[in-house]
């Protein structure tokens, strides 16, 4: 299984931080949320790695090159303008091939095994859902029996985390569009399959979390 990270947002909430560097390379625990993440797939067995950009993407190269540094391979899908979700994973297609990949959100930190995610192959779309955190007390969607769903229940917290088949974007165009419409089909036609994450995830759209993570990283690591 192949895997993408995606790296072309602005993080706009995370100005001025992000206004000269992209937000996968903010810094916590001495390395940058993208290292974290690349470290963990090729920990987990990832050998071929896609990761779109837009703004200041060429740092983003500048950093991770080729892969060699993880034993991994690593590819680039550019945009020209940010695609949103949907729009980057759909020009990412040719780079990811016919068969289900692993997509993770760049601007998160978890320390889920991503290993177990190898093996899955949903209908369309496996999501990695998580408790609702202060900031999102809301939810996105519940998860019943291992199918999600878009409808009345206690509601889970989609982690930027899933598993997709090509086939969810049949039909989709080239251009920006985000992925929850997409999604949201599926379920209504119980293609959506998932799980809730046991460990710990951190959703870097704040300054203050990003530091609140810094600080999580370097305790654990110590002076």
């Amino acid at each position: 299984m192949k895997a993408m990270i995606l790296a072309a947002g602005r993080g706009e909430r995370m100005r001025p931080l992000t206004d000269h560097t992209p937000k996968p390379l903010l810094v916590a625990g001495g390395k940058a949320l993208i290292e974290h993440q690349i470290e963990r797939l090729a920990a987990a067995g990832f050998e071929d790695l896609v990761i779109n950009h837009a703004h200041l993407g060429e740092q983003i190269e500048a950093l991770v090159g080729d892969g060699a540094r993880w034993g991994i391979r690593v590819r680039y899908s550019r945009e020209e303008r940010a695609l949103e979700t949907g729009g980057g994973i759909f020009q990412a297609l040719p780079l990811v091939g016919p068969e289900p990949f692993l997509v993770v959100n760049g601007d998160i930190w978890t320390d889920l095994a991503f290993a177990g995610l190898r093996t899955l192959a949903p209908r369309l779309a496996h999501l990695v859902l998580v408790a609702n955190p202060s900031h999102h007390p809301r939810g996105d969607f519940v998860l019943r029996d291992g199918q999600v769903v878009d409808d009345d229940g206690p509601r889970l917290t989609f982690s930027g985390i899933g598993v997709y088949h090509p086939d969810l974007f049949a039909g989709c165009r080239p251009g920006a569009f985000p992925l929850a419409p997409l999604l949201r089909q599926a379920m209504a036609r119980g293609q959506v399959s998932g799980e809730r994450l046991a460990g710990r995830w951190f959703d870097i759209g704040t300054p203050e979390r990003l530091q609140a993570l810094d600080r999580m990283l370097k305790a654990q690591t110590g002076p």
